[in-house]
């Protein structure tokens, strides 16, 4: 049997803790799997004193994650400090350098520095794997990055950030108001006591990033993504979706065309009766569409300490599985120097339509005004509805349902609507994916 794989771990959180409680339990098992033992030698973490229930005891403690990531004492360093620069990014930049494997959780470091770090692994002829960086414990970089080979991906999106999708789960099911969800997802320990990086869309951005590179062998460009995010979504989107068959969810999209790559992450509608729909929960999914392989929809836990750490220690088999001696294939799917630089393409149009949502004044002439911004814009409206509010009679609520249509004209017309001086509140608009 080969000798052990040396492990060296930084970083001992949820995720941390729970990737040497697992190695722990599940040592036998891996080690006939993979032909030798995966050891976890050495570790790295701010507090030694703290109790995170694993046993270190026969681990050796680095106070630096920099030095212990360049310790000749170790074969793969894992990192689970997070954070897009700092330690997280040194370290594993000096554990490549120093012909170590990595492995990283990091979706922020990957969605910056991701094609850097992906050239100094092939310079150096050793692994970078970062199965836990998207969408939890669903092999979806495996499949992207080895399984699919041969397909070319003309779409990739899906519900990649579990806070999101409990929230909006919760405020369907309960009639709950987004804060009162928001709350609760905190006291749960779903989201953090500053939830905006998760429900402002920038988690999902991360995230998209890193798959559209796999999808299309285009760089990283985690700053060129139409965001919006979930904090304004109510209860009248909530039952305005369901009478009309959809469900809200918070998707991120990434689709070439021949002008460049469109990513865009936002609530969207999507029928009730189709898969992404019944995903609920802290549950993520992702779905890639090919040219031979069609449609193919995966789905599982999103976040959590035993989920990242399953993939984790997915990548880590990986590497014990491999020989010296082995080509390793690269990072995103195609050697980082050839990755094409990303260029963006405008928002094309929707063939799924948009919702729109009006808070008007009751009062003569709104209707036709609100018809007339929509002609103007060449809009094509699928279905117009009005609700009164026995709480405001002076308002009434309309929802437009469009047929395909672009955002430029979307946007065009609510502004003129809002410059017109019939609204009451802001106005709301919601995609709708009807092929989703």
């Amino acid at each position: 049997m080969a000798d052990a794989l040396r492990i060296g771990i930084a970083g001992l959180g949820t995720v941390g803790a729970s990737v040497v409680r697992m190695l722990g339990d599940k040592g036998a098992e891996l080690t006939r799997q993979c032909g030798r033992e995966i050891a976890p030698v050495a570790v790295s973490a701010r507090d030694r004193a703290r109790d995170r229930g694993i046993d270190l005891g026969n681990t050796q403690w680095f106070d630096d994650p920099v030095e212990l990531a360049s310790s000749a004492e170790i074969d793969v360093y894992v990192e689970l400090i997070g954070g897009e620069d700092g330690p997280a990014f040194e370290s594993v930049r000096a554990a490549l350098e120093a012909g170590r494997h990595v492995v990283t959780a990091n979706k922020a470091l990957l969605s910056k520095r991701g094609v850097e770090l992906a050239a100094i692994a092939e310079r150096n002829g050793v692994l970078l794997n970062y199965e836990a960086a998207v969408a939890g414990g669903i092999p979806v970089i495996k499949t992207m990055r080895e399984a699919l080979a041969g397909n070319q991906v003309t779409r990739v999106f899906g519900i990649l950030n579990g806070t999101c999708n409990y929230i909006l789960t919760r405020m369907e099911a309960e009639g709950l108001s987004f804060e009162e969800c928001l709350r609760e997802a905190q006291r749960l320990g779903y989201a953090e006591a500053d939830p905006t990086f998760d429900i402002e869309g920038h988690d999902t951005a991360h995230k998209l990033s890193i798959l559209t590179s796999l999808a299309f062998g285009c760089r990283i460009s985690a700053d060129d993504i139409y965001l919006e995010g979930i904090s304004n979504i109510s209860q009248a989107d909530i039952r305005a979706a369901g009478e009309l068959g959809y469900r809200i969810k918070l998707l991120g999209v990434a689709q070439k065309s021949e002008n460049g790559i469109e990513q865009r992450v936002h609530p969207t509608m999507v029928p009730t009766s189709s898969v992404i729909a019944q995903v609920h929960g802290v549950t993520n999914a992702v779905a890639i569409e090919t040219d031979m392989l069609g449609e193919l929809l995966l789905s599982g836990p999103g976040a959590g300490g035993n989920a990242t750490a399953s993939a984790v220690i997915g990548d880590l088999a990986d590497i014990a599985k491999s020989r010296p001696g082995f080509q390793h294939g690269p990072v995103f799917g195609r050697p980082a120097k050839e990755l094409a630089p990303y260029r963006r393409a405008a928002m094309r149009s929707h063939a799924g339509g948009y919702f729109i949502r009006l808070t008007v004044q009751d009062r003569l002439g709104v209707f036709a005004a609100i018809a007339r911004r929509m002609a103007d814009n060449a809009i094509s409206l699928e279905s117009i509805v009005q609700h009164g509010d026995v709480t405001q009679a002076e308002q009434k609520t309309v929802i437009l349902v469009t047929h395909e249509t672009t955002e430029a004209a979307v946007r065009k017309a609510v502004d003129g609507i809002t410059k017109d001086g019939h609204l009451v509140d802001k106005p709301q608009v919601i995609r709708i994916e009807r092929a989703a």
